[in-house]
């Protein structure tokens, strides 16, 4: 097949990252494919997105697009490329272990029914919940920024990604993209008794209101950990969800496997497993094998 690979431009430049992009069109012009490379500020691993449209999988588009990802990320210094979560057993999953990607991160996706939903989780001495929606407060941005770490020792497995450094601004930049789409962020956090936040909790609920709502991320602080913050803050997102957007359906969150006490958490919670995805790596030393 005749193809051609066009790099793009792609203005959006975050605090953290920034994309490049390519496009693949076949040799009477028509569009076969696309790939993104997320370059991070800090770290040796970029993140990669390809797609090819379905009726044109299986003639190497994905390959090419793929090397073409490779040898971007390895003049930049990159180690290596992880991939977008992939839905276990599908196209994406099988092409990805096809090329030789490692496959290093397990995630099961979880849905609660708000019909009903009923949570439970008793208050914990010594703390307060705060919320707010779309952008944090200025009170509590600088503190909301160093509670981010919060996720740094997230379970990844054999990802290899390197946790990127947090800060007011890229705190702004994300609830400015959430703003932009139309949806609403919305938060819970934890305060201890000298004003710090010791842990949060994210919502994203579509900007009608209806469908599901998807969970950003819940982290606990290392040194507030083991007293039930999560349980506490999740029940009461869940809790507000239901009476601030009553035309929610429900609320998706996705955890690694080797994840435990957030499974735990969302498990007592009444979320219940919808299906499953896997991440692969590709290490830069190693060779693409040819399309088949």
């Amino acid at each position: 097949m005749t193809m051609r690979i066009t790099p793009l431009t792609d203005p959006n430049r975050g605090p953290s990252s920034y994309r490049l992009a390519w496009l693949a069109a076949g040799g009477d012009g028509r569009p076969l494919g696309t790939a993104f490379l997320r370059v991070p500020a800090v770290g040796d691993s970029g993140e990669v997105e390809l797609h090819v449209h379905p009726a044109e999988r299986r003639a190497g588009v994905g390959t090419r697009l793929l090397e073409t990802v490779a040898g971007a990320a390895g003049e930049l210094g990159l180690h290596g490329v992880l991939t977008e979560a992939v839905p276990e057993d599908s196209a994406g999953d099988r092409f990805c272990a096809a090329r030789g990607l490692r496959r290093v991160l397990a995630l099961t996706y979880t849905r609660l029914e708000l019909a009903g939903a009923d949570p439970v989780a008793d208050p914990v001495p010594g703390y307060r919940l705060v919320q707010w929606e779309g952008t944090v407060p200025d009170d509590l941005a600088e503190t909301f920024a160093r509670s981010r770490r919060a996720m740094d020792d997230m379970p990844m497995d054999d990802a290899g990604q390197v946790p990127q450094p947090w800060n007011v601004e890229r705190l702004h930049a994300i609830a400015d993209a959430v703003a932009r789409r139309g949806e609403t962020l919305f938060t819970v956090a934890a305060v201890a008794a000298d004003g710090e936040i010791a842990g949060f909790t994210e919502l994203v609920v579509p900007g009608d209101g209806t469908g599901d709502g998807q969970h950003y991320g819940t982290g606990v602080l290392p040194e507030h950990r083991g007293h039930g913050l999560a349980r506490w803050m999740k029940a009461d997102a869940i809790s507000r969800a239901r009476s601030r957007f009553p035309g929610l359906a429900g609320l998706l969150a996705d955890t690694a496997d080797s994840n435990v006490a957030m499974r735990r958490t969302n498990d007592a919670l009444g979320y219940r497993p919808t299906h499953r995805s896997v991440l692969y790596r590709l290490d830069l030393a190693a060779s693409i094998p040819d399309e088949s």
